[in-house]
């Protein structure tokens, strides 16, 4: 087995025996990215010297003993994420040569787990998009099928840890944005709670929806990196103060006492036969472990995408209204006076989703529209998080479809903005209502293409996710299987 095949764990075990080095497993991953990511084109930037040194400092710290769950382990880091002295793009033109002079917080607590960043990973501009074609620079393939997409915006994170160039990835979840593409690439993607992990240093799209997770190979990993993450952080005003408990504590065998909802509106039109048989195989997979299983109503879901798409469209509007070449990023030098720069700027650096989003999102915070689109949207988005906590009355989490279908051929929507945005309706609920989802590879299409099955829990209650989400994997028996790539 070359190094880079090692799940976290399984790293963590050889580095901690001295069986294998931080190096050489940084060395292996990079060689692996020179081999293979000319083919999914994960990586926007490679931190080649920087990820070295700081892999020569973890075997420094492990010689020494008493070392961190990440340290020596190479990741991968989305794009949005502020990494002090290397450049963090949002793959926007607009952010082609920005320079952040700090870290995220999450970057500060690997750094200071003395985990190694091997670089940062392709995603749609901004993270608006649900494919990763939006990217101004490498548009992601999917590793399990050629001319097929990986899912958006977190594209570059799954298909690096999918396609074995890192042990795992930080991504963003602003309304699917690291389980969608979890799904489709067949790798573990969590989305916490809203207010769980710091969002200070993440460039922000939708700042009351946007949240940090992880994608990794299996879900033991998942949790030892959600350990890493979680907490409080006085420098994010919308960071809650609250416990953290030891997630990798919660992967027992077993789900006698908890009630599994299956929520029978993610069930209707439009959703692939095989994605609904995956699905209900992982239901039979946790009936069989001990678990209840109950149906339960979320009334408000049609709601969903038109709600998300105005508030989210009218926050990115009020975000990225400070990209107008003043400060920082690009700026048009030829405009012949400042209204002319601003407008020569924003054009020329931003791409047409991006644009698209903006417009929407100015008209529905406009004089005269702002009570009859944010505000009603606002009022409807309590709406949903009064279905989910109702739910949870009479269960402990939800188990769905993370996408109507597997993933789909590149290209298939260029024209049609409006198909792509409903293929998220089975995820920005999550977002709206705050709590955390999971995706967890659940099985194959006939194509040979990933099937994930979603989670979601009441607020902080990853520890039931996790839990389910390693029956569910222990049932399934394919963690960890990674495609030909290469």
């Amino acid at each position: 087995m070359n190094p880079y095949e090692l799940t976290i764990g399984q790293a963590r075990t050889e580095l901690d025996a001295g069986k294998l080095s931080s190096r050489e497993l940084t060395e292996s991953c990079l060689a692996r990215i020179k081999e293979v990511d000319g083919d999914i084109q994960s990586f926007i930037l490679v931190t080649e010297d920087e990820a070295l040194q700081q892999a020569d400092a973890a075997d420094k710290q492990i010689a020494e003993g008493s070392v961190e769950p990440l340290c020596g382990i190479p990741l991968s880091m989305k794009d949005l994420l502020c990494t002090k002295g290397v450049t963090t793009t949002c793959g926007s033109k607009i952010l082609e040569n920005f320079v952040p002079p700090y870290d995220a917080t999450v970057i500060e607590k690997l750094k200071k787990q003395g985990a190694v960043i091997l670089g940062k990973v392709a995603m749609d501009e901004f993270a608006m998009g649900s494919t990763s074609e939006t990217c101004a620079f490498n548009i992601p393939e999917n590793p399990w099928k050629k001319g097929y997409v990986a899912g958006g915006s977190s594209g570059g994170s799954a298909t690096s840890v999918a396609g074995m160039e890192c042990l795992g990835s930080l991504g963003s979840d602003t309304g699917g944005s690291i389980r969608q593409p979890a799904s489709l690439c067949g790798v573990v993607g969590i989305k916490p709670t809203y207010g769980r992990v710091s969002r200070y240093g993440l460039v922000a799209f939708a700042s009351s929806l946007d949240q940090i997770g992880p994608l990794t190979r299996d879900v033991t990993d998942s949790a030892m990196m959600m350990n890493a993450i979680s907490g409080y952080d006085r420098r994010d005003s919308t960071s809650v103060e609250q416990d953290v408990p030891d997630f990798t504590s919660s992967l027992t065998e077993g789900m006698q006492g908890l009630k599994v909802g299956v929520p029978r509106e993610y069930f209707g039109d439009g959703l692939d036969s095989e994605v609904a048989s995956v699905v209900e195989k992982g239901i039979q997979i946790l009936k069989d472990a001990g678990a209840e299983i109950v149906d339960v109503s979320l009334p408000h879901t049609e709601y969903c995408v038109a709600v998300y798409y105005l508030i989210a469209s009218a926050e990115a509007s009020s975000n990225l209204a400070r990209y107008d070449g003043v400060v920082y990023g690009y700026r048009n030098q030829d405009a012949d006076s400042l209204l002319d720069m601003y407008k020569e700027t924003r054009s020329q650096g931003f791409g047409s989703e991006v644009k698209r989003r903006i417009l929407i999102g100015t008209y529905a915070l406009s004089s005269g529209y702002y009570d009859a689109y944010y505000k009603k949207a606002s009022q409807a988005r309590t709406l949903i998080l009064n279905d989910f906590k109702k739910a949870y009355e009479s269960c402990d989490l939800l188990l769905s479809p993370v996408t109507p279908t597997p993933a789909w051929k590149k290209g298939e929507h260029a024209d049609d903005p409006l198909a792509l945005y409903l293929s998220d309706i089975l995820t920005i609920s999550a977002n709206l209502a705050g709590i955390p989802g999971m995706s967890v590879p659940g099985g194959f299409s006939s194509d040979g293409l990933p099937i994930g099955i979603q989670m979601q829990g009441a607020h902080f209650r990853e520890d039931v996710l996790f839990q389910a989400a390693y029956n569910l994997e222990l049932g399934t028996k394919i963690a960890n299987k990674c495609p030909t790539v290469g």
